[in-house]
């Protein structure tokens, strides 16, 4: 378990702590990342916007400022193949994500003045943006639902020299994970130096729109030292942080792309949500769960996204990720703007959920968790009323649910209380 960083301390902004974070991470690998020394990474959320027009996004952010999250995440600018008249439903297929032209930010969800615009908007009500940019491959050369495909010759910057093999993944193999083509997509040679001074290009555009952070796409199909000896780099250069989206359920997998020097999404937290968070399922899933619960200033948690959906429960998972250390991400698909429960647990986390993260029970039903001296977080995932008797931080206190769903309750001499969680509901304890 690591201690959580306040991002308003010492004079620090938040943007200032968020650019700061690509090199803390590359400074904090090794031991240091596996026995948790490092900080946690902020004390606010991200919120995640996917197939939306930036006017849009725009019109929300003074919503999305009230609410108290401290960022938004928006869906890759570049110029892509497949438009909405591809699409069968909001998540099918991924727009943006087959680049055609990386160096033109006039896309299916607004032209680049419109990108800058809200950008500059988001600044303007004290909001970070993490852009989404693609780096493993370019577009297909398939026929989908009546799309034309893409041929080397579409492409402005890249000829097949640029591109490995065109293979199918196996996934028993990690250099063909990291090498053969996703699902068609034409996969780059990173190993190549006109390839990389492309992508560099690619980065510093969005850098000089004003983004604050990078969300690298499809991390595990692109092999880790280019992170760790390139794209990484050209982040902290120019003044970004980085988080990659790392799909696979292991923690020393995920682990190993943190190291490189960026957080990553924190799928194996995913799954073990996906087991507490429903009916009959295990909130002991949660025990020591996710890149969160060694290195929590690597890890950004999510609920859901475009990719993943959610457990059954889902506003139970997001009370444990918005009260829980790491840097919890909520999905604008499945959370609207101005939600009113997220809004009380994001208050919550920025006002009340400082500290280290100590387990203070864990059954079958039942989860709870001390944020130390400053939280009491319980989780009840049954259709009744559940209780436990657990330790915490104070004595004789008188402890006020901050979530408005029970009753106040006092701890002992001995720093014993006992907790009642409502069913599938969630209780945030702490001093008045």
């Amino acid at each position: 378990m690591t201690r959580n960083f306040d991002g308003g301390s010492a004079g620090f902004s938040r943007r200032d702590v968020l650019r700061g974070m690509g090199a803390l991470g590359a400074a904090a690998t090794g031991a240091a990342a596996a026995t948790g020394s490092a900080s946690a990474l902020g004390d606010s959320a991200v919120y995640q916007y996917y197939h939306t027009d930036w006017t849009t996004v725009e019109s929300d952010l003074g919503t999305i400022a009230d609410q108290g999250y401290d960022a938004i995440q928006v869906p890759p600018a570049q110029y892509s193949r497949l438009d909405r008249s591809h699409q069968k439903s909001v998540t099918d297929p991924p727009l943006g994500y087959q680049p055609i032209d990386l160096k033109n930010f006039n896309s299916v969800f607004g032209t680049e003045a419109e990108y800058q615009s809200m950008v500059e908007e988001a600044h303007a009500q004290g909001l970070d943006v993490v852009a989404d940019a693609v780096v493993n491959h370019m577009a297909a050369n398939d026929d989908f639902r009546g799309a034309e495909g893409v041929t080397f010759a579409d492409l402005p910057y890249f000829s097949e020299r640029d591109f490995h093999p065109q293979d199918p993944i196996d996934y028993s193999d990690p250099k063909s994970v990291e090498n053969d083509w996703l699902v068609g997509l034409k996969d780059l040679k990173q190993e190549s130096s006109y390839v990389r001074g492309q992508l560099y290009d690619y980065v510093e555009k969005y850098a000089n729109l004003g983004v604050d952070g990078i969300r690298w796409d499809a991390v595990k199909h692109v092999p880790e030292w280019f992170f760790d000896d390139y794209a990484n780099q050209w982040a902290d250069d120019l003044g970004l942080w980085t988080v990659g989206e790392c799909l696979d359920g292991s923690v020393p997998y995920c682990q190993g792309y943190a190291d490189t020097g960026m957080s990553v999404t924190d799928y194996p937290l995913h799954y073990a949500l996906k087991e507490a968070c429903k009916p009959y399922g295990d909130m002991r899933a949660l025990e020591g769960a996710g890149v969160v619960d060694q290195s929590p200033f690597q890890a950004l948690t999510f609920v859901s996204n475009h990719d993943s959906a959610p457990p059954k429960l889902e506003k139970l998972a997001y009370a444990y990720i918005l009260t829980y250390e790491g840097y919890p991400r909520v999905y604008s698909n499945r959370i609207g703007v101005g939600d009113d429960d997220i809004r009380n647990l994001l208050w919550i986390r920025n006002n009340l959920a400082g500290g280290q993260a100590y387990q203070r029970h864990a059954s079958g039903p039942l989860y709870v968790f001390e944020r130390y001296n400053n939280l009491l977080v319980g989780l009840n995932h049954t259709g009744s009323w559940r209780s436990a008797r657990v330790y915490t931080s104070w004595t004789n206190t008188t402890l006020k649910d901050y979530a408005g769903n029970a009753n106040d309750i006092t701890t002992d001499g001995s720093g014993y209380v006992d907790v009642w969680v409502p069913p599938e509901g969630w209780v945030c304890h702490a001093p008045y």
